[in-house]
């Protein structure tokens, strides 16, 4: 059923329950009226009801807006179930958003009276109590931040629910970062945008037969195992996720590539190689910390030749929340760090790299996570079975929030091309390629 096959309006019950003691005591918080059809768990129901349907199962999802107001309270109750949305959950996040922003809710600053009518229909809603202990699908990190100790933490959070997972998400490369899409022809699918991806990427490093390619984060190897295929490369990847060089380490045995790819279970601050002809590190950058960026980018440098080239696909993040915001920090990548493109290209230069080129993909993003949260949804039993309805629940937020994200202009990701300066030669071509278009 759909919010459009509801009544027009509550009836004067429904009105007069927690739903419309909350819509009353919420509306100098929203600007008005609720942008939501909100129904609650005595049965009671307020709000436009052509609006997207939220449904509150219990005061704790109450307790949780009100212990931590806005995305992450409502995120903490999404993944618990104690809030649910019925149907499409893009077009509610979008149609909240949108309301959000022309009424400008951020800059709205409630009076203390309006703060104690809300926490007294709280009260009277058995909201009101001990802090909730947070869902269990929640990041919980400990250490200095970007230890190494921390970093391997927060990354086993993210990557080590199993491969199995990843294999209910993303396409049979196993890569997760953005795609490349070269054509909108309906059979062209995320598969073939990422075979695209490491095509492009190969050309802007100039691999080829023997050359040495250093891939910096090179999570389930989709690059590694590319380069080496075919660019004849023979590539050292390094990863601190133990599930993904587990993955990697049978596929290697599997193509016969034991001669030509080599995975370590190392921090990129722990390399000693160097000479490398080239170093990609896809998406990778945005897990290194502010203060370590400049640690990351001097280790690509380092490691590469005179003359030799680094490829960074990075996301980038304007205003605040570099994070990705409460949501995203919490329970998908904690410790993350996003800025302006800008910022990261001056990182880069920083180090010595000379930056050559700057690719914006962040329409590919858009379809690229699309496509995973169709694969996602079609293997949502399978998903459940493994890793239970909550942590389901997180991956959905994710993938719509995500895409909304880059969609919408907060996020954007890029290719930056950067070359080891040699006397002043850097060994590209003089006219921008055709396979790098």
């Amino acid at each position: 059923m759909t919010t459009m096959d509801r009544v027009e309006s509550p009836t004067a019950a429904e009105a007069s329950g927690i739903a419309g003691e909350i819509a009353a005591a919420l509306a100098p918080f929203v600007g008005g009226d609720l942008p939501v059809r909100l129904s609650a768990w005595d049965g009671s129901a307020a709000g436009p009801a052509d609006a997207p349907h939220v449904t509150l199962r219990s005061p704790r999802a109450l307790r949780r807006l009100l212990r931590h107001p806005g995305e992450l309270g409502a995120a903490q109750a999404y993944v618990t179930g104690e809030l649910d949305v019925e149907g499409d959950l893009d077009a509610a996040l979008t149609h909240v958003w949108s309301v959000a922003q022309q009424r400008q809710l951020s800059g709205i600053r409630p009076t203390p009276a309006a703060i104690a009518a809300l926490l007294k229909v709280a009260r009277s809603a058995g909201a009101i109590g001990l802090p909730l202990p947070a869902p269990a699908s929640q990041a919980v990190l400990k250490g200095r931040l970007h230890s190494v100790g921390r970093d391997r933490e927060a990354i086993h959070h993210h990557y080590d629910l199993s491969n199995d997972f990843y294999s209910l998400i993303l396409d049979p490369h196993m890569a997760y970062s953005c795609g490349y899409w070269r054509s909108t022809a309906s059979d062209y699918t995320v598969e073939d945008a990422q075979r695209d991806k490491f095509e492009l990427a190969g050309h802007k490093l100039g691999l080829g037969p023997e050359s040495r390619l250093l891939d910096v984060g090179c999570g389930w190897g989709s690059m590694s195992l590319y380069a080496a295929e075919h660019f004849g490369a023979r590539v050292t990847g390094v990863t601190i996720a133990a599930e993904q060089k587990k993955f990697i380490d049978a596929r290697i045995a599997e193509r016969g590539l034991q001669d030509r790819v080599e995975i370590r279970l190392q921090d990129y601050r722990e390399v000693p190689d160097d000479g490398f002809d080239a170093v990609v590190s896809l998406e990778m950058g945005e897990h290194v910390g502010q203060r370590n960026y400049r640690t990351y980018a001097a280790v690509l440098h380092d490691r590469v030749r005179p003359g030799g080239r680094v490829l960074v696909q990075q996301m980038s993040r304007r205003g605040r929340h570099p994070g990705g915001g409460p949501f995203i920090e919490s329970f998908i990548a904690p410790d993350m760090h996003m800025r302006p493109v800008g910022e990261t290209v001056d990182l880069i230069e920083s180090s010595g790299l000379e930056v050559r080129d700057v690719h914006a993909l962040r329409e590919h993003y858009v379809r690229t996570v699309a496509a995973w949260h169709r694969t996602f949804e079609d293997n949502i039993d399978q998903v459940v079975g493994l890793v239970g309805e909550e942590v389901a629940r997180v991956w959905r937020l994710y993938l719509v929030g995500g895409a909304m994200a880059f969609r919408d202009g907060r996020m954007g990701v890029d290719q930056i091309l950067a070359v080891r300066p040699d006397d002043g030669a850097s060994e590209l071509e003089p006219v921008r390629p055709a396979a790098w278009s």
